[in-house]
């Protein structure tokens, strides 16, 4: 039997619900999209209508309520996840939650430690460890095509955070709303390095706001920004290679995302239009041995476990709800936790408070 899903926050055509929650378990059999919910009935029942979807409410209660509902997906901007996943929770439901999970630490904690208390599995959306050409690297890594990993260098651009920001995206402007360059393209990117490389032992940190306003896409007002559009990380991972980091607000004319892995016996060079690893696709290159240039490392099919009908854009997402359509079935624990979540998040407290006292901080 399907899983009936109730997602929360959907505006046709704009949002990543529509891009990719819906295309994404629309094209998955173990699924069945039960209900949706705004904050407007107008807008529910028009988005209802688009995505062929029986139930539209104007509020979370009810969608959190239905009893045909078995998993709410929580797709709305950071500050409002404490409250919809911890109502769905009460609900007894499991939860499939954006990254980041919370506004903080200290909110990923909560909602981990609710989740674990109540039984109920919290799913998080860290879809770029599911990226089929991220899962190969890791094993390529793992089987030795590179050797020991001596050192990686990753630089990427966040596409928000820069000259220019769209409406829909404004919000991220503000570093209060916890939706940043540092949580966002950089939380989603370094938890994928991290499942190839292993985590981060000690770290140091500069982080600068170069930019202290953005003009507004639609009418060219300018307003604050107070988020950071430049983050830098070098550091030592737990086994024993360095790494160090790059993420800039906006988009470079020249490198938008290039990841590096040098090893005792080979290199892997990952490429990709933007620094946002867990919605756009990668590029594998890589040469080893007496090789003495980089070819393309083709991804196997057998990573790829959705159907061709899933958009490029939404085919990370379909892999996270793939793996997450198992653990619901078999109790497995594939898909990215709420634990994960907290793991992700105590990373970026590190770098915070590195970057605030100008020392090596260790994990």
């Amino acid at each position: 039997m399907a899983t009936g899903v109730g997602i929360i926050g959907v505006a046709p055509g704009r949002s990543w619900a529509a891009l990719a929650h819906i295309p994404a378990l629309q094209a998955l059999p173990d699924y069945e999209i039960r209900a949706l919910s705004t904050t407007r009935q107008e807008s529910a029942s028009a988005a209802a209508a688009e995505f062929g979807i029986a139930r539209a409410y104007d509020n979370h209660h009810a969608l959190v309520n239905d009893p045909d509902v078995d998993l709410v997906a929580v797709t709305v901007k950071v500050p409002h996840h404490r409250a919809l996943v911890t109502a769905a929770i009460a609900a007894g439901k499991h939860v499939y939650c954006e990254w980041p999970l919370g506004n903080g630490l200290a909110e990923a904690e909560a909602m981990a430690a609710l989740a674990k208390d109540k039984g109920v599995i919290g799913a998080v959306g860290l879809q770029a460890r599911s990226a089929p050409a991220l899962r190969y690297l890791r094993d390529l890594v793992t089987d030795g095509y590179v050797g020991t990993v001596l050192s990686s260098t990753l630089v990427g651009s966040g596409m928000n955070w820069g000259a220019f920001i769209d409406q829909p995206n404004a919000y991220t402007a503000d570093k209060a709303n916890g939706a940043t360059l540092l949580t966002i393209p950089f939380g989603h990117t370094i938890d994928a390095v991290a499942q190839c490389l292993g985590e981060f032992a000690s770290l140091q940190a500069i982080t600068a706001n170069r930019r202290d306003h953005f003009t507004l896409v639609e009418d060219g007002a300018q307003y604050p920004m107070t988020a950071e559009d430049q983050v830098l990380i070098a550091g030592t991972l737990a086994g024993g290679a360095t790494m160090a980091v790059h993420y800039r607000g906006g988009f470079s004319r020249g490198t938008n995302f290039r990841w590096e892995i040098n090893g005792t016996d080979g290199d892997i060079v990952a490429t990709a239009d933007a620094g946002h690893a867990q919605m756009f696709p990668i590029t594998l290159i890589g040469a080893r041995g007496d090789d003495q240039q980089l070819a393309p490392l083709p991804v196997p099919a057998d990573y790829k476990w959705t159907p061709a009908s899933v958009p490029p854009f939404a085919e990370n997402v379909a892999q996270a709800y793939a793996l997450l359509a198992s653990d619901l079935r078999d109790g497995t624990s594939h898909c990215p936790t709420f634990a994960d979540a907290v793991r992700r998040h105590r990373l970026i407290d590190a770098v915070e408070r590195a970057a605030a006292s100008g020392e090596r901080v260790s994990l």
